[in-house]
């Protein structure tokens, strides 16, 4: 990690947490000062958001407009002074598709603070 670039705390929030929100995870793992996870909105979802992770989130970032309400139906609390980015990604991806990656490469820096640099090999 280079001393110009901070670290962040990203949280991707989809429904089921299979698709969406875990590509964006291992997306932006991948840059320097960036730590990320994923969740889900749903009860049943792989990894369900929390407020633990809500907590630990500088920035949260919901696929689609749905998820941006129930996560504030659930979580009010827990999302006051916190950043929540709608991208605005309907569930037409597979894990890793890469015009999903496209996406999110072209919408999420434009909410962060940083320069995305990816890390060395």
């Amino acid at each position: 990690m280079s001393i110009d670039c901070p670290l962040i705390n990203l949280l991707f929030i989809c429904s089921q947490c299979k698709l969406r929100s875990p590509t964006a995870e291992t997306v932006f793992s991948q840059y320097e000062g960036i730590e990320a996870l994923s969740a889900g909105t749903n009860n049943d979802a792989d990894t369900p958001v929390s407020a633990d992770l809500i907590d630990w989130a500088d920035i949260i970032f919901v696929m689609e407009k749905s998820h941006r309400n129930r996560m504030i139906r659930r979580f009010n609390a827990s999302l006051r002074g916190k950043r929540l980015v709608v991208l605005g990604i309907p569930d037409d991806y597979e894990f890793m598709d890469p015009g999903l990656v496209r996406l999110l490469e072209a919408r999420v820096p434009r909410h962060l603070r940083i320069a995305l640099r990816k890390k060395a090999d």
